[in-house]
């Protein structure tokens, strides 16, 4: 990815109508765009088609980006928040969010998560295999996968992460410890149900 002052000076370009300017700031971020959408909808082709929505998106309102926030910061919240609604475009079985049913490859689990936090490894993420976290990711609700991506998959600060949210940071703090929760529970559950079927 080009340096801030590149961008800066692409976006200023593209503001004033250089086609090619803005070719330029699609040629440095698609990858950067492409994995966080995929990391939320855990779907290639979705992926794809999200991420052109995005960038058109993003020069519709290229206009109004003020430079208040870093480009990137910009176009993270036109990711995050255009991945959400795809998200709610899914069939309802698609979406599972609290209380409601969750699958993993050996079935359904049923499972009602407290809004408490307490005792949530701050590592959890690093502690488990990609695999199994990918395989649970699309069982959490939009805000839980949301949050789960942006700071322990993108690595994104927490002031970063309330910036592209647009939600303070206790919020943002509160919100990561009970997705990690859920996280767990549901990695936890599907250990369980594989365990059982192979015993079976």
């Amino acid at each position: 990815m080009a340096d801030h002052t590149e961008v800066s000076k692409l976006v200023k370009m593209a503001q004033q109508g250089d086609s090619m300017a803005f070719s330029g700031l699609i040629q440095n971020h698609e990858r950067f765009v492409y994995n966080v959408v995929y990391r939320i909808l855990s779907n290639h082709e979705d992926a794809k088609d999200v991420s052109q929505e995005v960038f058109l998106k993003a020069y519709r309102y290229l206009g109004k980006f003020d430079g208040r926030a870093s480009f990137s910061t910009w176009l993270y919240r036109i990711a995050v928040n255009t991945s959400i609604d795809e998200l709610r475009k899914r069939k309802s079985n698609e979406i599972i969010s609290i209380g409601r049913e969750r699958y993993c490859d050996t079935g359904v689990i049923k499972k009602e998560y407290p809004d408490n936090s307490v005792g949530v490894e701050e590592s959890i993420i690093a502690r488990e295999s990609m695999a199994e976290i990918k395989q649970v990711m699309e069982n959490l609700n939009n805000e839980h996968r949301v949050i789960i991506t942006l700071r322990d998959l993108e690595g994104l600060s927490y002031a970063e992460i309330s910036e592209i949210t647009e939600t303070s940071l206790g919020t943002v703090k509160s919100r990561l410890a009970r997705a990690r929760k859920a996280l767990k529970d549901l990695i936890l559950e599907c250990r369980e149900e594989n365990t059982k079927t192979f015993i079976k």
